[in-house]
């Protein structure tokens, strides 16, 4: 059983995340969830909470044991850590360092040495950006494996890559760290 993190981020792809905390634990894996604000306008936390059995962290300033800094210690509680979906705007966000939301104060926090993984999802040219290419090639750099979007028909209407990987792909990408 591995300690899985799953930040869920605010693209309409969000709600495959149920589906993906389904799997997950179906294969007896223990997955705590991490969602931004933008995610629980697509899907709740409570879905995500009846599904992984876990509470769904919201915010990074909410510190209900004074004994435990939160995001310190779901960081240290990550034996893998996935991004799916993950929006421009958080691969912006990780790629810069920040920490200012639970996804990128955990994120910041992870040791090293474990498995980090992001799989886009968001409009095609929002994908095919070249702000959006160089983030991703930053957090490459630093060892996140990122989990290619596919070529569909998106929510907005267009076509082209930059929906979120079809989960068999997802889960056969992070099998690898398990």
């Amino acid at each position: 059983m591995t300690k899985i993190t799953l930040a869920v981020t605010g693209s309409i792809a969000a709600y495959k995340a149920a589906d993906l905390v389904s799997l997950l634990t179906k294969q007896n894996h223990e997955v705590t969830v991490l969602m931004t604000r933008a995610a629980t306008q697509f899907i709740t936390p409570l879905t995500l909470q009846v599904l992984s059995k876990n509470k769904v962290h919201l915010n990074v300033m909410d510190e209900k044991r004074p004994e435990v800094v939160n995001h310190i210690d779901l960081a240290k509680n990550t034996e893998l850590f996935l991004v799916a979906p993950a929006t421009a705007d958080t691969i912006s966000r990780l790629s810069q360092g920040a920490a200012n939301d639970i996804v990128t104060s955990v994120a910041l926090a992870l040791e090293p040495s474990v498995p980090k993984y992001l799989a886009p999802a968001m409009n095609t040219k929002m994908y095919q950006n070249p702000l959006t290419q160089r983030n991703i090639e930053i957090l490459k750099k630093i060892d996140y494996n990122i989990i290619q979007p596919k070529k569909s028909l998106l929510a907005c209407g267009d076509f082209g890559e930059g929906a979120l990987a079809d989960l068999p792909d997802i889960l056969a990408s992070i099998e690898q760290s398990l």
